[in-house]
């Protein structure tokens, strides 16, 4: 399984506003794509700082190479970013960090 992450930060002010979008718009038109080997997008939020920016980040697994590419393009290192998102973040990373899943431990029953 491999583990894509990326990280964007927005200013406090907006804040909730990305988070909606982000929980309304972008992760279920994700989902909604049904991209084969996609297993779920996870999304962090924590103030970065002291009333400084506002750090999210989008952890999403696949089971192979191939979902990955589905869901990013050619390049499956590229961020993709939408407009609407972009309107609303300070910045973001250029490019997603891709891990290989080689354990994943958790209690009994959950």
């Amino acid at each position: 399984m491999i583990v894509r992450t990326w990280h964007g930060w927005t200013t406090p002010d907006y804040a909730d506003a990305y988070q909606q979008l982000l929980d309304t718009t972008i992760a279920p038109g994700i989902l909604a794509r049904a991209i084969p080997g996609l297993r779920g997008v996870d999304i962090l939020r924590r103030r970065d700082g002291d009333g400084g920016e506002v750090e999210f980040h989008t952890i999403m697994t696949f089971d192979d190479w191939a979902a990955v590419r589905s869901f990013a393009g050619p390049d499956p290192t590229a961020s993709v970013v939408p407009a609407s998102a972009r309107r609303l973040l300070a910045r973001h990373d250029q490019h997603s960090r891709h891990y290989d899943l080689i354990a994943r431990h958790g209690v009994a029953g959950t």
